[in-house]
């Protein structure tokens, strides 16, 4: 071992003194208290502004990113305070090791920078991504936090993001586009039956009606029988009830065709939502 090695490691060693740990440890745990009471604070603030939910989950979300990268950087450089030929030197080594070993990890930092300034979604955000579907709740230095219907916490790597297609329902608002899709008897009243549709989907206490109700009219095959596939599309007030105004507009429509006598394809009540 040459003197230069050997001042290195004397180096190491110094920072490793139990004072400075103790203090680094003790930052650590500061920081992430401090990234808790945001993350609640902004939960309680969109609970108590639901109008304002979005802009305050991707604050949160923000502030609790800034938190660990300002509060990390006070932590090694006015702590630790290492000379600066052992930056060099762990600089060096650093970018071996990620180079060989850290370079997925990497990527996922790198990407999650992208993703915070890029903004393909937002926190809040209803999207769908390799077949899974849910709201994003978290952007997170490496992985992306993803709830989905079903009440499943998904874990996507950032650099995933980077790569593939996402699609997202509401992009940063409130009201999101629904769908739903019924099956009808060719013979049926199909002037009648849009018209039906469009009132029963507007009385809806879920229905945004500053967004246009749509009904859209399709000839296809539905169980081997020809039949006339009506699309209702309509936004929700927020996208936290969509499956409450998907269930709504099943119930409302299905029960307003029926007492117009408007037949079902196949003579039942058919629906795809």
């Amino acid at each position: 071992m040459n003197e230069q090695d050997l001042n290195q490691l004397l180096d190491v060693v110094a920072l490793l003194r139990p004072g400075q740990l103790l203090l680094v440890l003790a930052g650590v745990a500061v920081l992430a208290m401090v990234a808790r009471v945001l993350r609640r604070s902004g939960e309680q603030l969109a609970r108590r502004f639901p109008a304002r939910r979005p802009l305050v989950l991707q604050s949160t979300n923000l502030a609790v990113f800034l938190v660990y990268v300002f509060g990390g950087t006070v932590l090694f450089f006015g702590v630790l305070a290492p000379p600066r030929e052992l930056m060099i030197a762990v600089a060096g080594g650093l970018a071996v090791a990620v180079g060989l070993s850290l370079k997925d990890i990497v990527a996922s930092l790198v990407a999650g920078v992208i993703l915070l300034f890029d903004r393909p979604f937002n926190v809040g955000d209803r999207i769908s991504f390799d077949g899974i579907y849910g709201e994003i709740t978290a952007i997170g230095l490496r992985a992306v936090r993803l709830q989905t219907l079903d009440d499943n916490t998904v874990t996507i790597p950032n650099a995933k993001f980077i790569t593939d297609a996402v699609a997202s329902g509401n992009f940063g608002q409130l009201t999101m586009m629904i769908t739903v899709d019924f099956h009808l008897d060719p013979r049926a009243d199909l002037a009648l039956a849009r018209r039906v549709a469009h009132e029963a989907v507007v009385t809806s206490r879920y229905a945004f009606v500053r967004h246009p109700v749509t009904t859209v009219l399709e000839q296809r095959f539905f169980d081997d029988t020809l039949a006339v596939r009506l699309t209702v599309k309509a936004y929700v007030i927020d996208v936290v009830f969509e499956k409450a105004f998907q269930s709504d507009i099943v119930e409302r429509v299905s029960e307003a065709f029926g007492e117009y006598g408007i037949p079902w394809a196949g003579g039942g009540n058919r629906h795809d939502g």
